[in-house]
């Protein structure tokens, strides 16, 4: 008697099964699969080809299109290692068929002269060029084409998987085929309402057509389904987290348009940008609700976050409550304290500054007065997360550059009080689709327009040849003689690490005994004592030093409107956002600015970021141009809670399919907020799946 068809439970059980139990998979290859993160039945279905090989198409080797991508078929017929200068080795393999010959070419990789032989069938892929009369590939992808497999797979598409040692592709190739034939069939967790909308195709057959497709259009539907999947399990993961934040809390509703609001607006020096406007409206619409505020204000450089912050703690006085603003470091946040303090001073809001260096004296007045409530706003560092501050009733927090801090960090100041209005703010431009994704769970506001008409174009940007660097020292030379002042901006702070980057502390000391004997030269890092940096900055700030040496300590709000001229060394070592930030310090004032420089760049992808950063002066326009550069990954630096691993989905590219993840998770968790629903029952275990250890912080709100 035969056994019953497996359930939809006993189907989606068997994918968390050990990958022992596909078949050919024995404890040295469990091993192995191990080392590539496959532990699991399921982790073996979802490794997925990083290249496919279109052997339908390709073309006798003396036809092989020149200049273009191709894959090409043949039998080794002779390697060489050729030496032609010391520190250089050339392995050629020369494959031929019945037309001709091809030549893949290596560059210091004489090893690979090991894994050839005459006579083995291999296929290369890359991009064919010709030289000396050949055709050639230099470093292309190779695959053994075994004889066995020569029937199989010559005129189908060849999936190659990310291979480890002891498990080729191959192999791996192999193990996917019986996983697939054995636990294939895998129960959907997508309603068929959403896959019938956004016409995908079922898991199962995209499972099977992402590692075996029987045609390019069949793997790019694969493609584009378990990457609507992925995007789709965060998006469910931040509207979820956003439903528990502020759909599940009751807020304060702040008086809005109180006498203390409209006298700090009345004393802001400059009339609102409609960006700034708007951003305000926003703000003070979410205040004024009785769910807590979860906003994120995005501005570039110079347009003017800060007045939509002060006017937001203005009002908090209004509605007799407390507000906090919290920055990443002690030099930002007295900078902000002492741009907002007159503000609130001509409101009548009481205010004090918190950080590390707070004398003791100090600090227990402060103390006090939060938590009596007669500080009714407090500036501060880290220092406003220990246990010892108290607020009376926080009802509102900035956090301002918040990817500084880490999640607890944020929840910690927001829990100093009850269903608190969060204002997180960024002055590093984040592209559509990265803030859709990783920040799903707030609301946004832009800035782009600049409340000084025209300051983008008036900082000009240019690189400066090794040769220049004594026209760029006098550059600095005619800017600090007209009274102005300016920055030298290192990699790092010593040279401990690596002798390509100049070290700060170096540069600094080369600067006052060589270059710039009759100037003022300062230094400023971040691993200086915090009274120092304060000390460096002041004197800065005051006139009391000419050129300013430093790290990227400065790169975050610092406004000494004085300072025109920036040099920046090693500057292909930056990305383009925080180039972009560096940027932002000079031409603040009444005078135009100029940032000159020093690079090196070695490949073409930094050569490209590096005319970007020259001709493009928008930062949200250079944030997308390195977002496509460079890829998330690098963009975001530090992995985001919430953020899982996205294997298939770009977020540089699949802007559209994130656009749709987002609305869609939005209308399943507005139906059904916990999926308690049966009809999401397997929607919830995948969600759970795909956010891993982040599970816990979506639900914890």
């Amino acid at each position: 008697m035969s056994r019953p068809a497996p359930d939809r439970a006993e189907r989606l059980a068997a994918h968390a099964e050990p990958v022992t139990a596909v078949r050919f998979v024995d404890p040295a290859r469990a091993e192995a699969l191990g080392r590539l993160g496959i532990a699991t039945v399921g982790d073996l279905l979802r490794h997925y080809p990083n290249r496919w090989l279109d052997l339908r198409t390709t073309a006798p080797l003396a036809r092989l299109p020149l200049g273009r991508d191709a894959t090409a078929v043949g039998v080794v017929h002779e390697v060489v290692v050729k030496r032609p200068r010391p520190r250089l080795s050339i392995t050629e393999v020369a494959i031929t068929d019945e037309t001709g010959v091809l030549v893949g070419v290596w560059f210091n990789q004489p090893y690979l002269a090991q894994r050839f032989r005459p006579g083995d069938r291999v296929a290369f892929a890359g991009v064919v060029q010709m030289e000396f009369g050949l055709r050639q590939m230099k470093t292309p992808f190779v695959e053994r084409l075994g004889s066995a497999e020569d029937a199989s797979w010559l005129g189908r598409i060849l999936p190659v998987h990310p291979a480890t040692e002891g498990l080729s592709s191959n192999w791996i190739r192999r193990l996917v085929s019986e996983a697939l034939d054995q636990f294939g069939d895998v129960p959907d967790p997508l309603p068929a309402i959403v896959r019938m909308e956004r016409s995908l195709v079922p898991l199962s057959v995209a499972l099977h057509d992402i590692h075996f497709p029987p045609d390019i259009a069949a793997r790019d539907a694969a493609r584009r389904r378990l990457a609507y999947e992925e995007l789709l399990m965060l998006q469910l993961g931040m509207a979820s987290r956003r439903h528990a934040l502020v759909e599940e809390r009751k807020g304060f509703a702040h008086c809005m348009d109180g006498t203390a609001f409209r006298a700090a607006k009345s004393a802001v020096p400059f009339s609102l940008t409609g960006d700034q406007d708007e951003a305000l409206r926003e703000v003070l619409a979410d205040m004024s609700s009785v769910r807590p505020m979860n906003r994120m204000l995005l501005g570039d450089v110079g347009t003017g976050k800060t007045a939509v912050a002060a006017l937001a703690l203005a009002a908090v006085s209004d509605s007799r409550t407390q507000a906090a603003m919290m920055a990443p470091t002690e030099v930002l946040a007295r900078q902000y304290s002492g741009a907002v303090g007159p503000l609130l001073d001509a409101a009548g809001v009481s205010w004090r500054l918190l950080t590390g260096s707070t004398s003791a004296p100090e600090r227990r007045e402060i103390l006090a007065g939060l938590a009596s409530g007669a500080v009714q706003v407090a500036f501060g560092t880290h220092a406003l997360l220990t246990d010892q501050v108290e607020f009376a009733a926080l009802t509102l927090a900035i956090v301002d550059e918040q990817h500084r801090f880490g999640v607890t960090q944020r929840l910690a100041l927001r829990g100093k009080g009850t269903a608190v209005d969060l204002l997180v703010m960024t002055a590093t431009p984040i592209p559509r689709s990265l803030a859709l994704t990783v920040y799903g769970d707030l609301d946004a506001s832009y800035l782009r327009e600049h409340p000084r008409e025209g300051a983008r174009q008036r900082v000009l940007t240019r690189i400066v040849a090794r040769t220049g660097r004594d026209e760029a020292y006098e550059v600095i030379r005619t800017a600090v003689g007209a009274g102005r002042q300016a920055y030298v901006v290192c990699a790092l702070v010593d040279d401990s690490e690596t002798t390509e980057a100049k070290a700060a502390t170096r540069e600094a000391e080369r600067l006052r005994t060589r270059v710039f004997k009759d100037l003022r030269v300062g230094l400023l890092t971040g691993q200086m004592r915090p009274a120092e940096k304060t000390a460096a900055m002041h004197d800065f700030r005051s006139g009391r030093i000419d050129v300013l040496v430093a790290t990227t300590v400065i790169e975050v709000g610092v406004d000494v409107p004085n300072a025109t001229i920036m040099i920046v060394e090693d500057a292909e070592r930056f990305g383009l956002a925080q180039l972009h930030q560096l940027r932002g310090r000079v031409g603040r004032g009444g005078h135009g600015g100029e940032v000159l420089l020093f690079a090196d760049p070695k490949t073409s992808e930094a050569r490209e970021r590096m005319d970007a950063f020259v001709a493009i002066t928008d930062g949200f326009e250079l944030a997308e141009r390195d977002l496509l550069l460079r890829g998330e990954g690098q963009l975001l630096g530090e992995r985001q809670h919430g953020l899982p691993e996205l294997r298939l989905a770009s977020i540089a590219r699949d802007t559209e399919l994130i656009a749709e993840a987002r609305l869609d998770a939005q209308g399943i968790v507005s139906r059904d907020p916990h999926l308690s629903d049966a009809r999401d029952a397997l929607l919830l275990e995948e969600m759970r799946r795909s956010l891993g250890r982040d599970w816990e912080w979506v639900r914890a709100g």
